[in-house]
């Protein structure tokens, strides 16, 4: 916003108090250009604008979800739509919407080729159900199967010893008979 100044000799009195008068009222007129460009913000507008911008975007909100996730889709869906097809951009959709680290495989030798495996972790699958379900109709690869597998982390406690042994090496030939 624009600072109006006035000149120190004109900055007392009446006059600063008119100042601050239209200071204040050319920062509410200003609010009020921005709220039109405020409105195409997916994570500020208003509600009703973020359905419309969801139809816009091809992006349908299912029965649950959280107003969050239904904003960040919607923020993301340009450039969720580029990545969408290949397995390093279905990697980087379900980073960029929270549900974090992903294994994919594809193609693998026992199961038939148009079988993709998606492995996560269990909190992950049974936090985002729902999501998984849309992102994969939505975002997956045409004619292809998804399954999902869990992945289940596991401490390991490995004792080590330290041990010292000694090693020697002998040779031994052979001498032919003379």
């Amino acid at each position: 916003m624009l600072k109006l100044n006035l000149p120190f000799w004109l900055n007392a009195g009446e006059l600063a108090t008119l100042k601050a008068t239209a200071q204040a009222w050319w920062e509410t007129v200003e609010g009020w250009v921005q709220w039109p460009l405020l409105q195409m913000d997916p994570e500020h507008c208003h509600l009703t604008i973020l359905d419309l911008l969801a139809w816009q975007r091809d992006i349908t909100r299912f029965r649950g979800e959280p107003e969050s996730l239904y904003r960040l889709r919607v923020k993301y869906a340009f450039i969720n739509a580029v990545d969408a097809g290949s397995t390093a951009g279905l990697m980087r959709i379900l980073h960029r919407l929270g549900v974090g680290y992903v294994e994919i495989e594809e193609r693998l030798p026992e199961r038939p080729w148009d079988v993709v495996v998606l492995k996560l972790s269990d909190s992950q699958l049974s936090d985002n159900p729902e999501l998984l379900r849309v992102l994969v109709q939505q975002y997956g690869r045409t004619c292809r199967r998804y399954d999902f597998q869990t992945i289940t982390p596991m401490t390991l406690l490995v004792g080590m010893a330290d041990f010292n042994d000694d090693q020697q090496t002998l040779i031994a030939t052979l001498q032919e008979p003379t």
